[in-house]
């Protein structure tokens, strides 16, 4: 298959020159290899795996001599050797002068992996997460939504800006099914392909991935807290309510959902809380990294839900690449007030809703509109994703338009 840019790429290009060594995170599947493989500014380094059994080997008994291989070394899968970690910030604290860009990290078992990276690394590594794909990068566009242009422009000016987009429309409940994942976003074109490649893919995570996480003493909790996670997309998480509802400690069901938000499966998107006049929810939101695994795991049909999942999978990539690290937050008050994402970069707000109707109305905006007045000049104007074709503005400063426009 021909290599699609990814928009991580950007942030990996950056650090190399910035510090020694680049760890490149983010769940299995998402494209790491491919990319640290392929991309421009790597592809012509020495690479070697540890899931090589004769590198695990040199790794074990000899990892110094594995790190001086190359002046520039890629090291996949690290985590299998934890000595390897040790061996590249001798290699890195031995330059004189010291050499950017010498080593590259990847790795997918993350949660003990990520904690001793960042212990032994302090002050010596920047680290980029590789999301599932965008639309746009599955369209070949190497970029997310066109968010910073949003937030950029003045307000009166993003009419003619989301007009002249030029990304093809979609269904997207096809995008919702279809998820993130390399292998069943572009590579799969049948549903029932998708669905076996789902289930092999929690399988692996269920027995391989999340033993190497932390000690599961029982898998058939874990699922199920799995399901009841997938089913509460979108949803302001209350682990006694879950706990309640699967049967499980809240204990076990805090520790579980650390685990999938560690692993790079779940997103919690914690809420917006300046408050000016208003009481508002301090819980965050739940969301899936990849809407496609989220309807395999939960067995249903897309739904409003997950149009949000599918905005929120490309904010959260576009963050995470952008050199300001906006922020991706939601809005709620306790009567009931609302609205799906709040990005938050520098002094400057743009609250989001998402709604999967064709025919968007006045109505819908009136969180937005009240958002907006809350929060004054930091808010210069709001926006209203729908699935249908209209760009039409629903009130001062709300402009609604199509997804496929702005994703």
């Amino acid at each position: 298959m021909q290599f699609l840019p990814r928009l991580a790429g950007r942030a990996v290009d950056a650090a190399l020159g910035a510090v020694p060594v680049v760890v490149l995170m983010g769940a299995r599947q998402t494209g790491k290899t491919t990319l640290v493989r392929e991309h421009a500014s790597l592809a012509g380094r020495a690479y070697v795996t540890l899931d090589d059994l004769d590198i695990r080997a040199q790794a074990r008994k000899a990892p110094d001599d594995l790190v001086a291989r190359a002046a520039e070394l890629t090291l996949d899968e690290i985590q299998r050797e934890a000595d390897v970690v040790l061996a590249v910030k001798r290699a890195v604290d031995g330059d004189r002068p010291r050499r950017n860009g010498r080593f590259v990290l990847t790795g997918s078992a993350n949660l003990l992996l990520m904690r001793r990276v960042s212990e032994t690394l302090a002050g010596r590594a920047s680290y980029v997460t590789l999301w599932p794909l965008t639309r746009r990068e599955r369209l070949g566009l190497g970029s997310a939504g066109i968010w910073s242009d949003l937030l950029e422009a003045a307000v009166e000016d993003w009419d003619a800006l989301v007009r002249s987009d030029t990304a093809p429309p979609e269904d997207w409940r096809d995008v919702a099914r279809a998820g993130g994942y390399p292998t069943p976003a572009h590579e799969l074109e049948e549903q029932d392909a998708r669905t076996v490649w789902f289930r092999g893919y929690v399988q692996t995570y269920l027995e391989r991935d999340l033993q190497d996480l932390a000690a599961i003493d029982n898998l058939v909790d874990f699922r199920r807290l799995m399901r009841a996670a997938a089913l509460r997309l979108g949803t302001v998480v209350n682990q006694a309510e879950v706990a309640r509802d699967v049967g499980l400690s809240r204990p076990t069901v805090h520790r579980y959902l650390n685990l999938l938000e560690t692993s790079y499966q779940v997103v919690r998107v914690e809420p917006y809380t300046v408050n000016r006049t208003k009481r508002l929810i301090k819980s965050p939101k739940l969301y899936w990294a990849d809407a496609g695994l989220a309807l395999h795991v939960a067995g249903s049909e897309p739904g409003g839900a997950h149009l949000e999942n599918v905005v929120l999978s490309d904010l959260v990539a576009w963050r995470d690449a952008h050199p300001a690290t906006p922020q991706v937050l939601h809005w709620r008050t306790v009567n009931g007030e609302e609205v799906d994402f709040v990005v938050e970069l520098g002094d400057r707000l743009l609250p989001i809703e998402v709604k999967a109707t064709t025919r968007p109305s006045p109505s819908d905006a009136r969180h937005l509109r009240t958002f907006c007045e809350q929060y004054g000049e930091a808010v210069p104007g709001g926006l209203l994703l729908h699935g249908g074709e209209e760009v039409v503005w629903l009130a001062r400063g709300i402009l609604a338009a199509p997804w496929w426009r702005i994703v």
